[in-house]
């Protein structure tokens, strides 16, 4: 849901500052205020695991930090990745003023559109160097990855279904499937 401010005004980091503990997700794209509902717990497992099995595989270069970190790179702009991957160095004990290495979003019903095309697009604008989306849906989960070229767009650089092998070097190496993102999910 988009929401103009009530003062003519694009909305700044500064009023989401006391935006409420609502379980819903506020975001900011320039000076717009997009919300989101609560995820779902298949969501939140998937966002958990994954956030793990990254942890385990980072190197001391990076951190992996879950929602809700907030990427802050200017004061009209607050995206909260589901999972993010940062440079040690860039990170403040508050936000990231900088692009994440690596940005994930998890798929649910209501973020599927904004997730695939506006966060993907808007990532790929602040220099994201690598985009996730993972999909934990239980009968085919999916991990699709982008890697941005030439600092304009993401080219596909992988893509799994249920138990095959997700294996990436970038920005540190990873191995998984996407059956493991939904494992304790399944009856």
């Amino acid at each position: 849901m988009r929401i103009e401010s009530g003062a003519g005004r694009p909305f700044s980091v500064h009023d989401l500052d006391g935006s409420p503990e609502d379980g819903r997700r506020y975001e900011l794209i320039d000076g717009d205020l997009m919300v989101s509902a609560a995820p779902g717990w298949p969501h939140q497992a998937a966002v958990v695991e994954l956030a793990s099995q990254l942890h385990i595989a980072c190197t001391s270069e990076y951190r992996v930090l879950p929602a809700p970190f907030a990427v802050r790179p200017d004061p009209f702009t607050e995206l909260r990745p589901d999972v993010l991957v940062a440079r040690h160095d860039d990170l403040t004990l508050r936000n990231l003023p900088a692009a994440p290495e690596l940005a994930v979003e998890v798929i649910s019903a209501s973020s599927r559109l904004k997730d695939t095309t506006l966060k993907k697009a808007i990532y790929a604008k602040l220099g994201v160097r690598f985009f996730w989306l993972v999909d934990p849906d239980l009968e085919e989960p999916e991990i699709a990855a982008w890697e941005l070229v030439g600092g304009s767009g993401y080219q596909r650089i992988a893509r799994v279904r249920n138990d095959e092998v997700f294996e990436v070097q970038r920005p540190f190496p990873v191995k998984l499937t996407a059956s493991d993102l939904v494992a304790g999910l399944r009856p």
